[in-house]
């Protein structure tokens, strides 16, 4: 339960992985969208950076575990591999402790895939797992112009970042 007097909580979450070297029948997933012509990540589950971030935020606003806390059940024991299941565990978490979510704000840093025609979609299916309105999910990206391996097209980064506040 919420701590008496204590209203909102803020939590931030990071996850990179990097993409399939070899040329597996593996489907790229982000913010819960899979994205066609990318190669899937490097990952035990879909290897959902965003949502990967986004339950790390969710955990750590509470004061929680990191991800494979989760996925250790989920994924490693049960099969589990879509990441918004992992979400969906988080917040069960989050409701438990009497919060809510306000806002989230994601950055990605990528080369591939291109962020922005996909956007959209990305705050759709997050609004939905977070049960927020599309408007409380703010999604920005970076193509990192090669500076680092994000920026040179080996993987993905995110961050996320959650604004919790007390439902009682």
């Amino acid at each position: 339960m919420a701590i008496k007097g204590e209203m909102m909580r803020i939590g931030i979450g990071l996850d990179s992985h990097s993409f399939l070297k070899e040329k597996i029948n593996k489907q790229f997933v982000i913010g819960g969208v899979a994205v066609p012509d990318t190669p899937g990540m490097d990952a035990d589950s879909d290897g959902d950076v965003v949502l990967h971030a986004l339950v790390n935020a969710l955990s750590s606003a509470i004061g929680g575990p990191s991800l494979d806390f989760y996925a250790k059940d989920l994924c490693k024991k049960r099969g589990i591999t879509d990441s918004s299941e992992y979400v969906k565990e988080a917040m069960k978490a989050v409701k438990a402790k009497g919060f809510g979510i306000e806002n989230v704000s994601i950055a990605i840093e990528c080369a591939k895939p291109k962020i922005e025609p996909i956007s959209a979609q990305m705050k759709k299916k997050v609004a939905a797992l977070l049960n927020v309105d599309e408007n409380a999910v703010g999604i920005t990206a970076t193509s990192g112009k090669g500076l680092t391996a994000f920026g040179r097209g080996e993987g993905i980064n995110c961050y996320a970042v959650v604004l919790l506040e007390s439902l009682r």
